[in-house]
C-alpha cells in the first residue's frame, strides 16, 4: 500500500531557523554572552517544563492565559516556561546553598500562546542576565549599563535603553485615585502604548473596545478624569534626564512617598551618567511600564531607532517580591531579558547581522576520483590548521556546478586541482566574490573574461594553509 504523506508544515506561531539565520544567531548569542561574562555573570540551565503552580500567577493573568499546558506521564499539571526569570526565583528558592548575590546568565528557549506578529513568534529565545541578592540601585544601574554595551558590541546601530520605575508608576494610583487592586492592569495597558497609540490606551483603560481582528478588548474601567491624569504624567518630557526628573517632582510634589521614588530613578540616572551613558544611549521614559506583573521596581527596555515596527528587543526590572511565592521571604533581584529571535528579525531586515550563510571558509573540488586521496589531504591539511573547510561530495562532477554549489552555500572561496596542478605542484585558489564583483563590468567580453579569470590565482601546493590564512583574514 501507499504510504500516506504528512503536510510539511509548521504550527501557527512557530519557525524554522535555516543555516544563514542559525549562523547569524549562534554569533550573536556567543557574543551576547561575551559581554555578560565580561561583567561576571557565570551560566545556568533549568528545564523548559515547570509545575504549572510555579509558572501560574507568577507574571499575571495575561501571561498566565499565555501558558502552554504540558501533559505528562503523571498527572501533575505541567506547563511550558514563559520567560526563564520564574524559573530562575524557583532556583533560587531551591537551591539556597548558591552565593550572594547570585549573578547568572541563562539562554533558551520560552514559550507563549499569545498572537503572532513581526518579530513575534509563540517560541522564541531569551538570554538574560540577573543580579538576586542586591538591594541596591547599583544592581539595576549594572544591567542597564549591560544592556548598552550588548548592543554596542552587537552593532545594532543607534539604539535607546529606556528606564523608569513601577515605584514612580504607582504613584499614579494616589495622584489619580485610581483603586491600588488595578494597579497592574493599568501599567500592562500602559506598556502597550508604543504598540497601539494613545487612542486606544484611552479606550482600553476605560470602557474598552474592538480590535481589527473583531476581538474584544476589554476595558480597566477608569474615568475619563482619571485617565486625563495619567496623560498629564505622560507627558512629561524633557532633553535631559534631569529636566524629566523635574517634571515628574512638579506632578507628584503632594503624593506621599514620590520624593523616595523619584530619587531612585535620579541615582540610576548619576551613576550613569558618571560612567558615561548619556542620553545617546539612555533615557528616562514614564511610558516604560513592562506587562509582566512582578515588577516592583525600576524596569528597563530597549529598542532599535532604525527599526522601531519591532519594539522592545531587550527589556526587565526589579522584582523584589518575585522570590517570596517559593521562599517565603523576600529576595531582592532585577535583571533584563534580550528577545534574541526578535533582535535577529531586526538585523536581518536591516542587513546588520555581518554573517555569512556557511560555517566553511574553503570548498575543496573533486573533479578528478583518481586524486580523491590528495583532496581529502587537503581537506584534513586546513582543519587541523583551524580552517574551517569542506571537501565536494555530492554527485556533480564538473567544476562550474561544483563552484555553483559553493555560491550557493555562501562558501567564499574555491580550491581547484586537478592533473594540471598535480604536476606543477600547486592549486588554483578561486575567490568567488572576487569574480562575482568583476562579472558586471566584463560580462560583455567573454575573451577577456577567459583571460583574466578574475579572483583566480595560483598558489604552490605546500602553500596551500598559508593562502587560505591570508585570504580568511582580509
Amino acid at each position: 500500500l501507499p504510504m500516506e504523506t504528512v503536510p510539511a508544515a509548521l504550527a501557527r506561531g512557530l519557525r524554522d531557523l535555516l543555516p544563514g539565520e542559525m549562523i547569524a544567531r549562534q554569533r550573536m548569542i556567543a557574543t551576547i554572552q561575551g559581554v555578560y561574562e565580561l561583567y561576571g555573570f557565570v551560566p545556568i540551565s533549568t528545564p523548559a517544563i515547570e509545575y504549572l503552580r510555579v509558572l501560574s500567577g507568577s507574571g499575571g493573568t495575561e501571561a498566565s492565559a499565555s501558558i502552554f499546558r504540558v501533559q505528562g506521564p503523571e498527572d501533575d499539571p505541567l506547563g511550558l516556561r514563559f520567560d526563564l526569570t520564574v524559573p530562575l526565583s524557583r532556583l533560587i528558592a531551591q537551591y539556597p546553598e548558591l552565593p550572594r548575590p547570585f549573578r547568572r546568565y541563562q539562554v533558551g528557549p520560552v514559550w507563549r500562546a499569545d498572537k503572532p506578529g513581526p518579530g513575534r513568534f509563540r517560541e522564541f529565545t531569551q538570554f538574560d542576565l540577573d543580579s538576586v541578592g542586591v538591594p541596591s540601585e547599583i544592581a539595576d544601574t549594572e544591567i542597564i549599563a549591560g544592556m548598552c554595551d550588548t548592543l554596542t558590541a552587537l552593532a545594532c546601530g543607534p539604539f535607546r535603553v529606556r528606564f523608569s520605575s513601577r515605584r514612580v508608576l504607582n504613584l499614579l494610583m494616589p495622584l489619580a485615585g485610581i483603586d491600588p487592586g488595578l494597579a497592574a492592569d493599568v501599567f500592562r495597558v500602559l506598556d502597550k502604548l508604543d504598540k497601539i497609540g494613545i487612542e486606544k490606551i484611552r479606550k482600553e483603560l476605560t470602557t474598552g473596545y474592538k480590535d481589527e481582528s473583531g476581538d474584544t478588548i476589554l476595558g480597566v474601567g477608569l474615568t475619563i478624569e482619571q485617565v486625563a491624569l495619567i496623560e498629564k504624567f505622560l507627558k512629561v518630557q524633557g532633553a535631559t534626564r534631569e529636566e524629566i526628573l523635574s517634571g515628574l517632582r512638579d506632578v507628584f510634589g503632594r503624593v506621599e512617598g514620590s520624593a523616595e521614588a523619584i530619587d531612585q530613578v535620579a541615582r540610576i540616572s548619576r551613576h550613569l551618567a558618571s560612567l558615561g551613558y548619556h542620553e545617546d544611549r539612555a533615557v528616562i521614559d514614564l511610558s516604560i511600564a513592562r506587562g509582566l506583573a512582578y515588577y516592583t521596581g525600576p524596569v528597563f527596555e530597549a529598542v532599535l531607532v532604525d527599526a522601531p515596527e519591532f519594539g522592545s528587543v531587550f527589556g526587565g526590572g526589579r522584582y523584589d517580591d518575585l522570590v517570596m511565592r517559593f521562599l517565603g521571604e523576600r529576595v531582592p533581584a532585577t535583571g533584563a531579558s534580550i528577545g534574541v529571535d526578535r533582535l535577529l528579525s531586526a538585523l536581518i531586515k536591516l542587513g546588520r547581522t555581518g554573517a555569512r550563510k556557511a560555517t566553511a571558509k574553503v570548498l575543496i573540488t573533486t573533479i578528478d576520483p583518481s586524486l580523491t586521496d590528495d583532496y581529502l589531504a587537503m581537506t584534513f591539511e586546513l582543519r587541523r590548521a583551524g580552517v574551517s573547510a569542506e571537501m565536494y561530495l555530492g554527485a556533480e562532477k564538473g567544476l562550474g556546478k561544483q563552484i555553483k554549489y559553493a555560491d550557493k552555500c555562501g562558501i567564499p572561496l574555491v580550491v581547484i586541482y586537478g592533473s594540471d596542478e598535480k604536476t606543477k605542484g600547486t592549486v588554483t585558489l578561486k575567490d568567488l566574490e572576487a569574480g562575482a564583483a568583476a562579472a558586471g563590468t566584463l560580462q560583455k567580453d567573454r575573451t577577456q573574461w577567459r583571460e583574466l579569470r578574475p579572483g583566480q590565482f595560483e598558489v604552490a601546493r605546500t602553500d596551500l594553509v598559508k593562502a587560505v590564512r591570508d585570504f580568511a583574514a582580509e
